[in-house]
């Protein structure tokens, strides 16, 4: 980065910022962390993205928060999101596996509303109806029923 530049370090140079201060050869913390020296590389450079399990163990190693990892890797956009993943983001009382799992729920409940209504068969206002084909329904509705 170079001087005066404000900007928010990326998830690879936060890695490799404090890595160094750490006084860590990259082979090592790979070592460290169960992930190749390539991929800790090429996560370095902005190549590759870890997976969460990848980032807790590189946090763990370097005696960070996870959570400072997980908000540099997948920053909170609040333009253009919409307000309940803006919600979900910012409560402090969730995990970071919490959060993902809420706003991939999320994201596919909105997905499924946008293609039934593009199909025209309307946003299903029944509780039980979250989108899913029919034939789940006719399972569900039979074993409610005591069909065998």
């Amino acid at each position: 980065m170079a001087e005066g530049d404000k900007r928010r370090p990326t998830l690879g140079e936060l890695i490799r910022t404090q890595r160094e201060m750490a006084s860590l050869p990259m082979r090592r913390l790979a070592e460290m962390v169960g992930i190749s020296n390539p991929y800790l590389s090429q996560i370095e450079r902005n190549l590759r993205a870890p997976s969460d399990k990848v980032l807790e163990a590189i946090a763990e190693n370097l005696k960070l928060s996870s959570e400072l990892l997980f908000s540099t890797a997948r920053p909170s956009d609040p333009e253009g999101q919409p307000e309940v993943v803006a919600a979900i983001r910012r409560d402090p009382d969730l995990t970071h596996a919490q959060r993902a799992t809420l706003e991939e729920m999320y994201s596919t409940f909105r997905h499924v509303t946008v293609e039934n209504r593009r199909r025209g068969r309307g946003t299903g206002r029944d509780a039980g109806d979250v989108g899913f084909p029919a034939k789940a329904a006719t399972a569900r509705d039979g074993a409610a029923s005591g069909d065998d």
